[in-house]
C-alpha cells in the first residue's frame, strides 16, 4: 500500500482524499498539510489523517511514500523540487507553472531525482474523453482537421476569492483554471500547438468575476482549433473533433456522439467513473510498476508552452507562436 500526504485541504485536496480513501487497493492518505489546521480538523479525522502545517514535516518521513500538491501554482515549482530532493513521488495540480521554463524546472527535477512525477488532468479521464482519444488515436475519424472545446466550471461564486481573483497569479480569466483543461484536451487529440490567438473579455471585475476567454490555435500537424470558458454559468464539456472520415463530439463526462461520412451520428453512453479516482490509481500503479504515467511530461510542457503563448496573446492581441524546448 503506497502512503501518501496531500498538501493543502482546501476543497480540491479534500476532493483527491475522498476520491480514493478507503475505497483504493494501491493508495491511501496518512498525512494531510494545512496552514489553517483548525479549519481542516474535522476532515482530517474523519478520513484518519494525521494533520501538520509544513510541508517540510513529511519531505523527510519515511513512511510516506507520495505527495500530492493542491496548493496555489504560485508555489508549485519549488515545491515539486523539494519534494523530488527528498525522494518521493510527486502529484501536482494544474496549473503546474504559468510559462514553460517554470515547467521544465519541476519536470527536470523529478526526472534528476527519478521520481515519477504526476499532473492532475482529470478531465482527460472522463469515460467519454477516454472514448474519444482512443477513436482519434485509432484513426476512424479520419485526419484530424479542426477540433472545438468549451469547459465553464459552475458558477464563479461557487470558488471565488484567492488566488482566481488575481489577474497577475490568474491572468487568463477563466482559462487559467477552468480553460486550461481545453488545452490539455487538444494537446491530448491533436498533438503540439504551434501558434495561439486569443482574447479575454471581461464584463465584471473580481469578487465573482465576469469574463470569456476563447482562442484560435494551429497545431504543429496543420490542423486548427477553437477554444473557449465562460467565468460565469453551469457546469458544462464540449470538445468536438472534425477530422477527414467523420467527427465527434464529447458532452459532459458520459456521452459521445460519432458521426463517419455516409452514416447517420450515433450516441454512444459510458458507465460514469469518478475521473480523479482513475487518475490517482494510475499514479499509484506508476509509483509501483514503473508503467508511464499516462499524461507525459512532454505533455506537461507543450500545454504549458500553450497556455504561455495564450496569455501573450491576450496581452498583445496578435497571435503568439508556441515556444518549445
Amino acid at each position: 500500500m503506497i502512503n501518501a500526504a496531500v498538501i493543502g485541504l482546501g476543497r480540491w485536496g479534500q476532493t483527491l482524499v475522498e476520491a480514493v480513501q478507503g475505497k483504493s487497493d494501491r493508495l491511501r492518505f496518512v498525512r494531510g498539510i494545512d496552514s489553517n489546521p483548525e479549519a481542516a480538523a474535522d476532515f482530517a479525522r474523519v478520513h484518519g489523517l494525521f494533520l501538520s502545517t509544513e510541508l517540510r514535516d513529511v519531505l523527510d518521513e519515511p513512511g510516506i511514500d507520495a505527495i500530492f500538491l493542491a496548493t496555489p501554482h504560485s508555489l508549485h515549482v519549488e515545491q515539486v523540487e523539494a519534494v523530488a530532493v527528498a525522494g518521493k513521488a510527486v502529484w501536482c495540480e494544474k496549473p503546474l507553472a504559468l510559462t514553460r521554463r517554470e515547467a521544465e524546472r519541476a519536470v527536470c527535477a523529478c526526472e534528476k531525482a527519478g521520481v515519477p512525477f504526476a499532473l492532475g488532468n482529470n478531465k482527460r479521464f472522463f469515460p467519454a474523453m477516454r472514448a474519444l482519444q482512443a477513436l482519434v488515436a485509432g484513426g476512424e475519424l479520419g485526419e484530424v482537421l479542426h477540433i472545438e472545446g468549451h469547459f465553464t466550471n459552475e458558477h464563479s461564486t461557487r470558488v471565488a476569492g484567492g488566488w482566481r481573483d488575481d489577474p497577475d497569479i490568474s491572468p487568463g480569466g477563466g482559462l487559467t483554471g477552468a480553460g486550461l483543461h481545453v488545452l490539455d484536451a487538444f494537446v491530448n487529440l491533436a498533438g503540439p500547438i504551434e501558434t495561439v490567438d486569443a482574447k479575454l473579455f471581461s464584463r465584471k471585475a473580481p469578487p465573482d468575476p465576469r469574463d470569456v476567454a476563447a482562442a484560435f490555435v494551429t497545431f504543429e500537424n496543420g490542423g486548427t482549433g477553437q477554444a473557449a470558458t465562460v467565468r460565469a454559468g453551469p457546469m458544462f464539456w464540449r470538445v468536438h473533433v472534425f477530422g477527414t472520415r467523420g467527427w465527434a463530439e464529447v458532452r459532459g463526462e458520459t456521452s459521445m456522439t460519432v458521426a463517419l461520412i455516409g452514416q447517420e451520428p450515433v450516441v454512444h453512453h459510458y458507465p460514469a467513473e469518478n475521473s480523479v479516482a482513475v487518475l490517482i490509481e494510475a499514479f499509484a500503479q506508476t509509483i509501483a510498476s514503473g508503467k508511464p504515467f499516462p499524461v507525459t511530461t512532454g505533455e506537461m510542457l507543450d500545454v504549458a508552452g500553450a497556455f504561455e503563448a495564450t496569455i501573450q496573446s491576450m496581452k498583445t492581441g496578435a497571435p503568439v507562436r508556441v515556444t518549445r524546448g
